[in-house]
């Protein structure tokens, strides 16, 4: 679903790029110039394998050497509820790029509020198919949480889907209720406020 938020041609730096294959594609098949980010050295090798152009950093530890504007798109594909510093990074990465790509699960989801009240323990879903002691989510948030976060920095949802790629654009309580998982496209609003 990320591939069709990105123009042909465009700049895109992939936060937290795993193994590189959404950049692989993104060059193949868009046509884009695509950079990762990411920490694992044996992911940083895949991604050298496939030809993917990688750096080995710490993306808690911001994203300094990038100047503003640099990108088009900034994607974190699953990658936010993992961070030490997600608003840091959040906001870096709104900096760097134009429009910001986030995908992550969703803890407002209806099956994991259930499996919480009626089991008492975080849940194990399709998504999130490892028991909490074994998964690399640091960071338990819901769609809601993301859009106060958005709208008091005065970031735009510019566009946001659910799992099935339905798409939504004004946040309701039944969205946050409804999503398993989440992608949203963040811009910074650039209106200066009055």
């Amino acid at each position: 679903m990320i591939e069709n938020e990105i123009r042909e041609g465009s700049s895109v730096l992939d936060l937290g790029c795993g193994t590189g294959e959404l950049l692989e594609r993104l060059v193949k098949h868009k046509k884009v110039f695509g950079q990762g980010i990411e920490i694992d050295e044996k992911s940083v090798a895949s991604c050298v394998e496939r030809g993917v152009a990688v750096f080995q950093a710490d993306l808690d530890e911001g994203l300094k050497g990038f100047p503003d504007g640099s990108f088009d798109y900034v994607i974190l594909e699953e990658t936010l509820p993992t961070l030490k510093q997600p608003m840091r990074v959040l906001t870096d990465m709104l900096r760097v790029g134009s429009r910001g790509i986030v995908s992550f699960p969703n803890f407002g989801y209806w099956k994991i509020r259930l499996a919480l009240l009626i089991e008492g323990r975080m849940p194990i879903t399709e998504r999130l198919s490892a028991p909490w002691f074994n998964t690399e989510n640091i960071r338990l948030f819901t769609l809601r949480d993301l859009f106060d976060w958005a709208q008091n920095e005065g970031v735009i949802f510019e566009k946001s889907f659910v799992l099935n790629g339905k798409s939504f654009s004004h946040l309701s309580d039944r969205d946050n209720l409804l999503a398993e998982e989440v992608l949203v496209v963040l811009k910074k609003n650039n209106k200066e406020k009055k």
